[in-house]
């Protein structure tokens, strides 16, 4: 094994706001979260993926002009400092995609899959950027009641083709497709998607891997506090590195830099 069978891309996770699951208020103002970013780019990342709305189990929805007042700054202040750094903005809303986009981001990443706004679709297409499309059952506010799969590797599998061919019809050129670990799942369902992650590969599309401290490793393993999750996230990723996932989206990126060392140098 050598750099040429690749590692997967690396996309830290970069929250803005007051009220995400494990790092809400450390990085939201410009100075704390541009601070973090380079810290992340020393771990060397590819992407930074910005968000100004907490998704987390019974999140409450966020006004389109308080989400762009927290991101826009961000953007154009890491576009400044980064200028080879890929940024993502991860929203749901087509008003903020269009800001994010005239700040210049290179990829809009849509946890609803175009569900809750078809026209980030338009956006992402009009402004070429890449797009990620991830797999959720109902809202942040809900997805955790009561979610229901007759098999939820063909749903989501399904689900997401459906989601690829629309985009593609509006005219999105590179789409990337997520199965939305997490997001309307039971801990099951996430198992199951993870052991057969590799039949996603049909979609014909990069895929999106992203179980950095969630609540299923809670569940596995009884650890309560999320800033607690990152050995075992860096773990379930190497045993996923044969799964077909081409970017891992990570909180801790020290963490995941080591694996990457480790994975190079033991080639």
């Amino acid at each position: 094994m050598s750099d040429k069978r690749k590692f997967p891309q690396i996309m830290g996770i970069l929250n803005v706001t007051p009220d995400s699951f494990s790092d809400g208020g450390k990085f939201d103002n410009v100075d704390a979260a541009l601070y973090h970013c380079g810290k992340m780019t020393e771990n060397r990342i590819d992407i930074i993926d910005i968000g100004g709305e907490s998704s987390r189990p019974g999140a409450a929805a966020v006004d389109e002009q308080e989400e762009i007042s927290r991101v826009v700054p961000v953007i154009k202040k890491i576009k400044e400092e980064f200028p080879n750094l890929e940024i993502s903005i991860d929203t749901c809303k087509s008003p903020v995609a269009r800001a994010a986009a005239d700040a210049g981001v290179d990829i809009i990443n849509d946890i609803s899959g175009l569900d809750f706004d078809p026209k980030i679709a338009d956006i992402a297409a009009e402004y070429n950027l890449k797009l990620i499309l991830m797999h959720m059952q109902g809202t942040p506010r809900n997805m955790q009641e009561n979610p229901h799969y007759d098999d939820v590797v063909d749903d989501v599998f399904d689900i997401l083709q459906k989601k690829i061919e629309f985009a593609r019809s509006r005219g999105v050129k590179s789409i990337i497709g997520d199965v939305g670990i997490g997001f309307g799942k039971t801990l099951e369902h996430n198992l199951t998607l993870l052991r057969r992650h590799m039949e996603f590969s049909k979609l014909g599309v990069p895929m999106l891997l992203g179980i950095s401290r969630k609540s299923f490793i809670h569940k596995m393993l009884n650890i309560d506090n999320p800033l607690d999750r990152d050995i075992p996230t860096a773990i379930i990723h190497a045993l996923m590195l044969n799964s077909g996932a081409e970017i891992i989206r990570v909180h801790n990126t020290t963490v995941i830099n080591m694996l990457k060392n480790i994975y190079i140098a033991v080639g």
